[in-house]
C-alpha cells in the first residue's frame, strides 16, 4: 500500500502494562521539554548505541513530525530553502510549507539503488536561500541506508556552505545488514546537526505521538523549547508509554 505506514506488530507488553497501571489522579501537562526522567532514560538508550547524547541535548515533541517542524521553524526563515533527496516521505513537504519553507528536491535514481545524489547535484541547487538539507536514514520510502562515507561527503558540503543537516533516523532499528551510521557521529559539524527521532515505528506506537529533537546545539534546543512552551506539553500518556518502551 502506498500510504502512511501503520504497523500491525503488537505494541510491547511493557508499554501496555505501564499504561494500565498509571497511578495518577490527574493527567497533567509535563514540562514543555518533556519529562526529565524520560529524557535521561532516552539519553542512556543513545549512549548504548554509541552516541554522545545527554538529557539536555533532547527535546521531546509531539511525534517526529513536530520535531522536524520545530527544527525548521528555529533554523530557517520564511522563503528559505531546504534540499531533500527524493523520493521522500510525502509529509516533509507539508512540514516545510507549514513552516513557510520551500522544498528543493534533488533526485536519487532507482538505477543507483536510490543512493545519495552526488555533491555536484546538490551544489547545482544551492542558493543564498539554502539553509538546510533533510535526509532520512534508513530512508522512507526507498529503504536505502546511507553509508558512513556518503554522510562524510555530506558533512563536507554542510561545512562548506554552513548549512543545517536534519536527519530523520526513526527507522534506525529497521536495518538488517550492519548498523546505520548516525549523523550525530559526524565530526566537525556538531553545531549544524539535528537528529529527528520517534517511538512510532520502533515500538509500533504511532498513536502515542512521541518524538524528539536531538542536537548538541544548545541554542537550537533552547529556541525549539520556545515553540514547545507555546504548545505547552508533549503528550503525557505518550511519554509514559515511551519511557516504558525503553525497557523492551
Amino acid at each position: 500500500h502506498l500510504n502512511i505506514g501503520q504497523p500491525d506488530i503488537k505494541t510491547p507488553e511493557v508499554v501496555m502494562e505501564a499504561l494500565s497501571k498509571i497511578d495518577r489522579t490527574v493527567i497533567e501537562y509535563s514540562h514543555s521539554a518533556g519529562y526529565e526522567s524520560y529524557r535521561k532514560k532516552l539519553a542512556k538508550y543513545y549512549q548504548g548505541i554509541g552516541l554522545d547524547v545527554n538529557s539536555e541535548d533532547i527535546l521531546i515533541t509531539t511525534g517526529g513530525s513536530e520535531a522536524l517542524m520545530f527544527s525548521m521553524q528555529v533554523c530557517l526563515n520564511p522563503e528559505d530553502e531546504v534540499i531533500i533527496p527524493e523520493p521522500f516521505y510525502a509529509n516533509y513537504n507539508g512540514f516545510a510549507k507549514s513552516s513557510g519553507v520551500n522544498v528543493v528536491p534533488v533526485t536519487s535514481k532507482i538505477e543507483d539503488g536510490f543512493a545519495l545524489p552526488s555533491m555536484v547535484e546538490f551544489e547545482k541547487l544551492i542558493t543564498e536561500r539554502t539553509k538546510a538539507i533533510v535526509i532520512c536514514n534508513p530512508a522512507n520510502p526507498t529503504g536505502y541506508v546511507y553509508s558512513k562515507e556518503e554522510l562524510q561527503v555530506l558533512r563536507d558540503l554542510v561545512k562548506k556552505y554552513d548549512l543545517f543537516l536534519f536527519a530523520d533516523e526513526v527507522y534506525r532499528e529497521f536495518c538488517y545488514e550492519g548498523s546505520p551510521f548516525s549523523v550525530l557521529s559526524l565530526k566537525g559539524i556538531e553545531q549544524n546537526v539535528v537528529m529527528i527521532d520517534s517511538v512510532s515505528k520502533r515500538y509500533s506506537m504511532c498513536g502515542a505521538r512521541i518524538g524528539a529533537i536531538v542536537s548538541k546545539n544548545q541554542d537550537l534546543i533552547k529556541n525549539a523549547l520556545k515553540f514547545g512552551q507555546a504548545r505547552l506539553s508533549p503528550p503525557t500518556l505518550g511519554q509514559i508509554a515511551g519511557e516504558a518502551a525503553l525497557d523492551t
